[in-house]
């Protein structure tokens, strides 16, 4: 053991995690001092007693409460911190190991994270549920009572934030070194509540609860700087180099969400970014009595992480969305820097030891920040450092619709990063004239692939940055990257030719979509299969298929679908009181509301229902098959007609639940503020989930695999990965109609440029809604006129006669109660390729070339 040392200077001060093998310890802590940290550093047992003396330690220690004063929140809290100091144990080694093994990391940048609740996924992953069911039955508390006591962290919104979440959960349990970077939101998008049939949005205040999730980082922070100048200045030797000076300053603090690995060491890392102002407070005007302008500069900063995507239909939040996606990658960069950089490995490692994956555009000024800092800072040509930045970064689209790509105005741009606009021209440049070398005198081509997209005033085209900057840009399901492909990229596919454009389907984690969230399917499944070890290996699944035509398994698998049925029902008797009965069909859309989605088309086939049971005898809507239609989602909220599809959902609900003559056999139902909370309560209930957007327009989808993952069967147009969801379980186990992507373009145009006659149902629906059938017909003319006057352009006048067919052919399908039980569990037994695990060992053996680095129990 080397000697220790007692300078002052070098004592206690932070360094890296552990000791690099080819460092010497600035610092090293005598015998006795080790000895003693050894000791009190050894992880707590996972025995009865030990649970029950850290929960008591929290619960009095850290909240000062006593048997006289506890409820279930406090018991939550002393629960959750008990179980986060075994996190940490298992967190600390794998940083320390990861740092003596210096592996290559992958860094997944994404704006959101919606992780959900954290309590029941740890304890799972951690293996310790049962014992910890027991320690609190003893101290008189119930897991489920306390797992229901925590707030959703509101770090995300849909698809794309929930996706992270998975691949974050495989990351750590196929034991790859990762870490993800987002943002701290203080209120997430908002609370979404229903008034009036209208969309309500309220502030999320989901921290005002506490997060014991995350550890705060006073001592990781950053600054990161807006507007401001550039100076040129040029040495004595005629180079040239650009200096960022002046404008304000804000700092990046850290807060650190720990990621367990389900039954491994491995335990990894979010680090999310909160703004704070580089000066707190301006004491002098605070005496002059300027209250509100002593604290301006803290409200100013602070206002960069408070919500997740501010209203950008105003200059203000365009302004704070840009500031959001700079501060969020300049705080990252730096950080893995820092990390780069204390092994002392020369730049021409960095693409060796760290890969930066894009999700979606969001992350794209992360590029031109890494070419800023290696080139104003490092000090390194232009060239070498481009080198660096392109076989650094990986890009991941997840849009389908070319006008949905992201752009940026370059006034506003030059205005808030005056040197990274420099740099993207530059980038534009450089790019454009190998485009004019490999294809001289094609103007046009150079106006298609330019960054910077001409007009008044010129935009920055985020997704072209992201494909010039990255050595990989993959699509999310094997439609979606063809389109990529062949209609919104087809320039650089060309260009760049080879293997640079490819496809990773995306993928769900069964930890959370199966096991956790339907425990009884999860137990059923581990009994049939012999083992749970399906968990980690979901190919288990297709054993599944020998049990498809067992009357017995056909009988309890459907039982355990009741018991989630009886189960959401009695949720939406608590938020909605409308009773539904559990017999019922329960058909469901649950999903960001919007125009390509096609919620709407839903409602409208609700309606078409509704009329036609009207119509029939008593007798005859008794042999009918009884449906319960539920919608959640939220709408953006400047989104206009997604939230008048709301309200006309809630309209809908109010007449047809209120019709004695209707009764059961037919009920709408709206479950406002959707989160990862309500789907795993929504999902594991689902007989039929609809995923109906128009051919084409969704990239993927994952929520498509959770239902169908837990013996749900979709109904679903051909489209993202409905298509091999429906090539893997067998198309006799999913319900397709609707036109496919390669019709789509010369059905619009023959809607925008001819009289084309709509389907006769559909019309018969809209003169329902135009008679007031559901409320003041003004109020859906702007929504009715996206189909009449604005045409049609998701093509649901094209796609509705087919849909009502498929709704059609799905009650037939359920009056077979035995080929619907056989259906679902091939449903599920066909889920294999759809796991996140498999699509992350695609990305690290294709994309980012990293391995796995299996952390041990203990460090020496």
């Amino acid at each position: 053991m080397l000697p220790y040392m007692n300078n002052k200077d070098d004592h206690h001060r932070r360094c890296a995690t552990g000791i690099l093998p080819h460092q010497q310890p600035r610092w090293l802590p005598p015998p006795e001092t080790l000895h003693l940290w050894k000791e009190f550093e050894t992880p707590e047992p996972a025995e009865i007693k030990a649970i029950q003396k850290s929960f008591l330690r929290h619960v009095t220690k850290t909240f000062a409460r006593t048997a006289f004063n506890m409820d279930n929140f406090g018991s939550y809290q002393g629960t959750a911190y008990s179980l986060r100091d075994r996190l940490i144990d298992k967190w600390n080694i794998t940083q320390q190991h990861h740092t003596r093994e210096d592996p290559k990391r992958v860094y997944y940048l994404s704006l959101e994270f919606l992780l959900g609740r954290s309590l029941d996924s740890c304890l799972l992953s951690l293996g310790v549920k049962d014992i910890y069911k027991k320690a609190l039955d003893e101290l008189g508390f119930r897991l489920e009572d306390l797992i229901g006591e925590e707030v959703d962290a509101a770090l995300g919104n849909g698809g794309l934030g929930r996706l992270a979440a998975c691949y974050m959960d495989s990351l750590a349990t196929l034991d790859y070194p990762a870490w993800g970077y987002g943002i701290r939101y203080n209120y997430g998008i908002f609370k979404q509540l229903i008034v009036d049939g209208y969309q309500t949005e309220f502030p999320d205040y989901w921290l005002n609860f506490g997060n014991p999730w995350e550890i705060e980082r006073l001592d990781v922070s950053y600054e990161v700087r807006f507007r401001g100048y550039v100076n040129k200045v040029t040495e004595e030797d005629g180079t040239i180099s650009y200096v960022w000076e002046g404008g304000e300053k804000v700092v990046a603090v850290a807060y650190d969400v720990p990621i367990p690995g389900y039954g491994t060491m491995n335990t990894i890392n979010i680090r999310l970014w909160s703004a704070k102002p580089a000066r707190e407070f301006d004491f002098a005007m605070f005496n002059d009595g300027n209250y509100e302008k002593a604290v301006e500069e803290q409200k100013s900063a602070e206002n960069i992480t408070s919500v997740l995507y501010p209203n950008d239909n105003h200059m203000v939040g365009k302004i704070l969305r840009l500031k959001q996606q700079y501060f969020f990658v300049c705080a990252t960069l730096q950080d893995a820097i820092r990390r780069f950089k204390k092994t002392n490995r020369p730049w021409s490692d960095f693409p060796y030891q760290v890969s930066i994956q894009l999700n979606d555009t969001h992350p794209t000024l992360g590029i031109p920040e890494l070419q800023r800092i290696l080139i104003d800072e490092e000090g390194l040509s232009w060239d070498d450092a481009w080198d660096i930045v392109t076989k650094t970064f990986s890009f991941t689209n997840h849009t389908v619709l070319p006008e949905a790509l992201e752009r940026w105005a370059v006034p506003l741009i030059q205005d808030l990063l005056p040197r990274h606009m420099m740099i993207i021209f530059d980038i534009n440049l450089f790019f454009l004239q190998k485009v004019e070398k490999k294809f001289p005198g094609d103007r046009d081509r150079l106006r298609r692939m330019s960054i910077i997209e001409e007009g008044h005033p010129q935009n920055v085209r985020m997704a072209f940055l992201a494909i010039v900057g990255s050595h990989t840009v993959n699509g999310v399901a094997a439609l979606h990257s063809n389109l990529i492909k062949n209609d919104i990229f087809p320039d650089f596919v060309e260009f760049y030719e080879g293997n640079k454009f490819t496809n990773v389907t995306n993928g769900i984690t069964p930890r959370r979509w199966l096991h956790q969230c339907n425990p009884a399917l999860s137990d059923f499944i581990t009994q049939k299969l012999g083992s749970d070890s399906w968990v980690k290996d979901l190919e288990q699944l297709k054993k599944l298929k020998e049990f498809a035509d067992d009357a017995a398994v056909q009988k309890q698998w459907m039982a355990i679908k009741r018991q989630n049925k009886v189960r959401l029902a009695d949720y939406i008797h608590s938020i909605t009181s409308i009773q539904v009965s559990p017999d019922s069909l329960f058909d469901i859309q649950v999903k960001r509301i919007h125009e390509y989605k096609r919620q709407f088309m839903n409602i409208l086939g609700v309606i078409h229902r509704y009329l036609r049971l009207k119509k029939l005898t008593p007798e005859q809507r008794a042999k009918e098959v009884p449906r319960l239609v539920v919608f959640a989602g939220k709408s953006a909220p400047g989104y206009f007609i997604a939230k008048l599809v709301i309200k006309l959902i809630n309209s809908v609900g109010e007449v047809v639940n209120n019709d004695p003559e209707i009764g059961d056999i037919l009920k709408v139902v709206f479950i406002p503020n959707y989160n990862v909370s309500l789907a795993e309560i929504i999902i594991p209930a689902s007989d039929i989930s609809q995923h109906i957007s128009t051919a084409g327009t969704e990239a993927s989808g994952t929520s498509n695999m959770k239902f169908v993952l837990n013996g749900g069967i979709i109904l679903g147009t051909v489209d993202g990965a409905n298509i091999e969801i429906g090539e893997e379980i067998g198309e006799d186990n999913i319900f397709f109609f609707g036109v496919k992507a390669d019709e789509v373009e010369d059905i619009r145009h023959l809607n925008r440029y001819r009289k084309i006659e709509m389907d006769p149902d559909l019309r018969n629906v809209l003169d329902a809604i135009e008679r007031g059938t559901f409320g003041d017909p003004k109020i859906f003319e702007p929504l009715v006129a996206t189909l009449t006057v604005g045409g049609d352009y998701y093509l649901i006048s094209k796609d509705f006669a087919s849909y009502i067919e498929a709704q059609a052919d799905s009650d037939e399908a359920y009056k077979d109660k035995v080929g619907w039980a056989k259906k679902s569990i091939l449903c599920t037994a066909g889920m294999s390729k759809f796991s996140s695990d498999r699509s992350i060992n695609e990305y690290a053996e294709r994309i980012w070339k990293i391995k796995p680095c299996t952390v041990p129990a203990t460090l020496n």
